[in-house]
């Protein structure tokens, strides 16, 4: 047994390589995967929800993207392919999970669109267009929360927000307490238990 879990920053344990395949908007995908990275046996199912259900960007979209925990790479990945006249962030704490998005943006040649980065080392002054993020419920309400109050607020005015919650890890409490927060929070589906919200700053 070990200790490591996907929100570890340096996993110990040896990454025990593999590789999934899924489809986002009619496109098939294949990336490397390894243990010690968030869902990293299969495309995680919150976030097939999010890539079925939010509002992907499409060819026409241009601006600066975040995938926010963005894992192995699949929601960077499909994000890049769609627009490719956007630039993506990928950032995520786990070293192991940055190797492997990187690798994955080289492979589908998307490397010079897809930025994979430690999250304290994106500049202060870059805002996002869109975020889209499965975040980590599991490490509990107060991170979560810390998450979304660092993350959230590099929204451009006129941004969107996509996240996916489980909705028996907090899906129906987060979407409350980002409204008690003064964020318009719409929640556009609701499938396989997973709340898929969207979140636009209050306009007055």
């Amino acid at each position: 047994m070990t200790a490591d879990h996907y929100f570890t920053a340096e996993p110990s344990a040896p990454a025990q390589r593999s590789g999934i395949e899924f489809t986002a908007a009619g496109r098939d995908y294949r990336l490397a995967t390894a243990s010690g990275v968030f869902s990293g046996g299969r495309l995680d199912p919150g976030t097939a929800v999010l890539l079925r259900k939010g509002d992907l960007p499409t060819a026409a979209t241009t601006g600066v993207f975040l995938d926010l925990g963005c894992g192995y790479g699949p929601i960077a990945a499909v994000l890049a392919t769609e627009a490719p006249r956007a630039l993506v962030w990928a950032i995520d704490v786990n070293s192991r999970a940055r190797e492997l998005t990187s690798e994955n943006a080289a492979s589908l040649g998307l490397a010079e669109r897809i930025r994979v980065s430690d999250p304290d080392a994106v500049p202060g002054d870059v805002t996002f267009d869109q975020i889209w993020s499965n975040p980590p419920t599991h490490v509990g309400k107060a991170e979560l929360h810390a998450v979304m109050e660092r993350w959230l607020p590099r929204l451009a005015d006129d941004g969107v927000a996509w996240l996916v919650i489980n909705r028996n890890l907090g899906g129906d409490s987060l979407h409350a307490w980002l409204v008690e927060r003064d964020w318009t929070v719409e929640r556009t589906a609701s499938q396989r238990g997973y709340r898929v919200l969207r979140v636009t700053r209050k306009t007055d």
